[in-house]
């Protein structure tokens, strides 16, 4: 195992290097190939949603402290900022830290958080986080009563924390989640209780199954080869399981299911279908090179190669898109403006959405400072956008070298209420509508401006920033 660990870092395919490119694979196909393949996410009302917000997070506190980290400001903040999406990390180990025994302390901390964001329109998906399996290993996620090593060796690597995952022990630790059945039970059992408690809160649109799933490599098998099979052999039947089990307490909310975190070199899943028709493939978006410090490359294709390997899944089973993490630790490097830009194009053409990693207050990933100011570049992910349309959308573009977002859709056969998503700007927006409908300024109310249209009408609805002289319909 230490060798094909070895020969797989040795061949670039997770060695962080400022060299490092995609996998080889087929050049991106134009939208129209898979645009009307890939369903939207949708509401109890059969609208078309987008989602746009970012992780929210508390990994440093644990036991009686778990979650202090997140406030009510978080939740005022991104909805603020425009987004109505929060992706909250919460953790088995927290929430069952014995056997059996789950903290009701746990669960009544994040039913606050949810009251939080009900209270600011925020959506919610709960994410069974887990980074290198959990706490036998030094990290959060999975409890050590659930971690099996058989004996295998651990060595910690805080120089670079995602290698660990190709120690042995985590590998097998995995191996063991997916193949013991009493594991299973206890983890299906432990997405049952999250699913009775929050099932009804109105702010949870999902359940993201676990984070960043991964396995155990065979001897011989390279990187790419080795995803797919644990994608295919245990995350299918995984998802599958534990969709089950949601269904026992909860028949409409969202299913959120990731492939491992190998899709971000360009490599399609080799997930297999998941049976059940309210589920959402959300990958994470994210590159070896940027993540160990490197600047966005434009020559090197990888948005490209992402976009055609992540596409081709959802496009065959039906499946709305999501992502739910992206955004480099070095957001300042000269080419950053270039990456942010090009990456919000790319996910806007196929998603339903995604959140950012992460909302918090200071350095590092955080998406603004102390102040609550953008850090360089993230001001970029708060551009107008709908949150709802009640309709069939035709296309839903913005520019942002003028500004301007545009959507055309043909509105509902019944009434409906399509939102709009306008972020603070300097200078204000300018809303305008063509065909049978008008908008209604609801920012009195604190909500987002509306449009009314006529039952099957075509609307057009333009949104740009205003001019220094131009009226500002929307402060």
């Amino acid at each position: 195992m230490a060798l094909v660990v070895a020969s797989v870092l040795a061949a670039g395919a997770l060695a962080p290097a400022a060299s490092a490119r995609p996998a080889p694979v087929s050049p991106s196909p134009p939208p129209s190939s898979y645009d009307r393949a890939i369903p939207p996410l949708t509401d109890d009302r059969g609208r078309t949603l987008t989602l746009r917000g970012w992780n929210v997070e508390d990994k440093a506190n644990r036991g009686e402290d778990a979650l202090s980290a997140i406030t009510e400001r978080h939740f005022r903040d991104l909805r603020a900022n425009g987004f109505n999406f929060a992706r909250l990390l919460v953790f088995w180990d927290d929430l069952e830290p014995r056997r059996g025994q789950y903290s009701a302390r746990y669960l009544h901390k994040i039913e606050r958080i949810l009251d939080w964001a009900r209270k600011h329109r925020v959506h919610v998906l709960i994410d069974a986080h887990q980074d290198v399996f959990g706490p036998a290993f030094g990290h959060r996620g999975i409890p050590e009563w659930a971690t099996r090593t058989d004996g295998l060796p651990f060595t910690p690597n805080p120089d670079d924390w995602f290698s660990e995952y190709f120690q042995p022990a985590v590998q097998r630790a995995f191996t063991h989640l997916y193949e013991d059945p009493d594991l299973q039970r206890a983890q299906a059992a432990m997405w049952q209780v999250l699913a009775d408690r929050f099932g009804r809160h109105p702010a949870v649109i999902g359940y993201d199954l676990i984070n960043e799933p991964m396995g155990e490599l065979r001897e011989g098998e390279d990187l790419p080869t080795a995803a797919r099979r644990i994608e295919a052999e245990h995350l299918t039947p995984m998802y599958n399981r534990l969709a089950r089990a949601v269904r026992t307490r909860d028949r409409d909310t969202w299913i959120f299911v990731e492939p491992t975190p190998i899709v971000g070199e360009g490599v399609p899943t080799g997930l297999g279908r998941i049976k059940d028709n309210r589920t959402v493939y959300a990958p994470h978006f994210y590159n070896t090179a940027m993540e160990a410090g490197a600047d966005y490359d434009p020559d090197a294709g990888w948005i490209e190669a992402y976009e055609a390997a992540v596409t081709a899944y959802p496009a065959r089973h039906r499946m709305p898109v999501v992502v739910g993490e992206w955004g480099p630790l070095n957001n300042a490097l000269p080419n950053m403006g270039r990456f942010y830009r090009e990456a919000v194009a790319s996910l806007n053409r196929y998603s339903s959405g995604w959140a950012g990693y992460v909302w918090c207050y200071g350095g590092g990933y955080c998406a603004v400072d102390e102040r609550g100011r953008f850090r360089a570049n993230k001001e970029q992910t708060a551009t107008p956008y709908a949150p709802a349309v009640a309709g069939t959308v035709r296309s839903d573009t913005y520019d942002a070298g003028t500004r301007t977002y545009r959507l055309a859709y043909r509105a509902a056969a019944r009434p409906g209420v399509t939102e709009l998503s306008l972020p603070p700007a300097s200078r204000g927006w300018r809303v305008t509508v063509t065909g049978p409908a008008h908008v209604l300024d609801a920012s009195s109310r604190g909500a987002w401006p509306v449009v009314l249209a006529r039952p099957g009408g075509e609307v057009v609805v333009t949104v740009r920033e205003a001019g220094p002289y131009g009226r500002t319909d929307h402060p």
